[in-house]
């Protein structure tokens, strides 16, 4: 058996899916070590495990369709899979190996475990609006893997016509879509071993891979006074979505300000001289970073930018920033991409909620990157300055640009959300307390218990 496993592992191309923030490098090259001691156990030569951020310098090689050209010339002759994977993505090498071994690997293979839509969305473009659900495309969490076959058509395809999409908004589908082609490429097989279950439950003995749900504890959540939050609005909105924010997360910020086109000490909101924008609000954006910058407001590590239609749990952003290193230069949250494969850039997209370390404030500001108009797309224009300055935009699958609707709903299972963002359609605070309220009512009363069994 060591023999086949051996032969058939030498025919696997791990591809962890890292980024190059400290924490996140940390987090894949434990991933990456974990595979190659349970590869120790019964071989001699160690598989090879890529870490994505570091392939190139190129930064659209998270969009993936980018790196296939060198995955096929890396690997095209002597492998026959490659198996992507998230940092979070536990692998029970030998099942995952006798899984691959099964499929019959000279053909064309997309395998993954499945996710669909209910209802057509904006984050996919309402793509197949008519039965939504006919779409199958692959969680990430769960790895997913590529026939060498397919990878060398495929970076054929990338070099011969260059990629059309503007935007990158959710990868794991628009990387389905390519494939797929219009019915012209392989569709998504679905693999039952690939999981995303905890790996402690009982639903995972099948299970080749698994997830763990709970986010990295990294230490002490960071502190409500080390998080500034700017609450971004305007006049009209003043009755109708500032009073959502004022019943649901309000009371979990220390600091917290409201920035409009008018002063309505009632709220209150502070008018930053920049006059509302229909769309955009790059203006208002960059008053705010200056503002932090002040002594206008207290001195606090991280900078929280949200719009006034934003849902966020303040107490698992706390618990989320503990991994990360305030003295970096950090800029986290949901990620998006605009012209990656023409050597574009990522950027945080802003309805979601942006996070910033101070120096991430402090680089950006003193580079003199400013808006070209008050209305441009003001999380746009700060990737663009990022990109510029070579500083990384750090994703967090936990902030979302949309409803919670707009989500497969197997891909928010595995999740404890941070935000969530629009009023459309939807009643926010019933949103709001199902998806993000903590209840800490329960936990108290356990620690009771636990003390008085002490």
């Amino acid at each position: 058996i060591a023999m086949i496993l051996f032969h058939n592992l030498r025919e696997i191309v791990f591809v962890i899916q890292s980024q190059s923030n400290t924490f996140h490098v940390r987090q894949a090259e434990r991933r990456r070590e974990d595979l190659l001691k349970q590869a120790r156990g019964f071989t001699e030569k160690q598989p090879v495990v890529l870490l994505l951020h570091s392939l190139s310098e190129n930064e659209g090689d998270w969009s993936i369709l980018p790196l296939l050209p060198y995955l096929s010339h890396s690997f095209g002759k002597n492998s026959s899979w490659i198996v992507f994977l998230e940092e979070e993505t536990n692998v029970k090498l030998i099942a995952l190996i006798k899984v691959l071994a099964k499929v019959d690997k000279n053909k064309e293979w997309f395998l993954g475990k499945p996710l669909f839509d209910e209802e057509s969305t904006i984050i996919h473009h309402y793509a197949f609006a008519e039965n939504p659900s006919i779409f199958k495309y692959p969680d990430f969490a769960a790895s997913w893997a590529l026939s060498i076959p397919l990878v060398v058509r495929l970076a054929k395809k990338v070099k011969e016509e260059p990629l059309k999409s503007d935007f990158t908004i959710d990868l794991k589908h628009e990387v389905a879509l390519y494939i797929w082609d219009n019915g012209k490429g392989p569709h998504l097989t679905a693999v039952p071993e690939l999981c995303t279950v905890p790996e402690d439950s009982p639903q995972a003995s099948h299970c080749a891979t698994t997830v763990s749900k709970k986010p990295p504890l990294c230490g002490d959540p960071v502190n409500k006074e080390d998080i500034f939050v700017a609450v971004k609005t305007c006049k009209k909105f003043h009755s109708e979505r500032v009073p959502v924010i004022k019943k649901t997360w309000e009371k979990d910020a220390l600091f917290l300000e409201y920035y409009s086109d008018h002063a309505d000490p009632s709220i209150p909101t502070i008018n930053l001289g920049v006059p509302n924008t229909e769309r955009g609000h790059c203006g208002k954006t960059f008053a705010i970073l200056q503002r932090f910058l002040s002594s206008a407001v207290p001195d606090t590590k991280w900078l929280l930018i949200v719009d006034d239609d934003t849902l966020i749990s303040i107490p698992r952003l706390q618990v989320l920033l503990s991994c990360y290193d305030s003295s970096e230069p950090v800029s986290l949250g949901e990620r998006y991409g605009y012209g990656l494969s023409q050597g574009g850039y990522s950027y945080i997209t802003g309805g979601g909620g942006m996070v910033f370390s101070r120096k991430a404030v402090v680089r950006l500001l003193k580079s003199g990157c400013k808006c070209y108009s008050n209305d441009a797309p003001d999380d746009m224009v700060l990737g663009m300055c990022l990109n510029a300055l070579g500083l990384p935009v750090t994703h967090s699958p936990l902030f979302h640009q949309a409803r919670p609707e707009d989500y497969a709903r197997d891909f928010l299972a595995h999740q404890v959300p941070i935000s969530f963002h629009k009023h459309w359609n939807i009643d926010p605070i019933a949103v709001f307390n199902k998806w993000l309220k903590d209840d800490f009512t329960a936990s108290q009363d356990e620690l009771k218990s636990a003390k008085t069994e002490l």
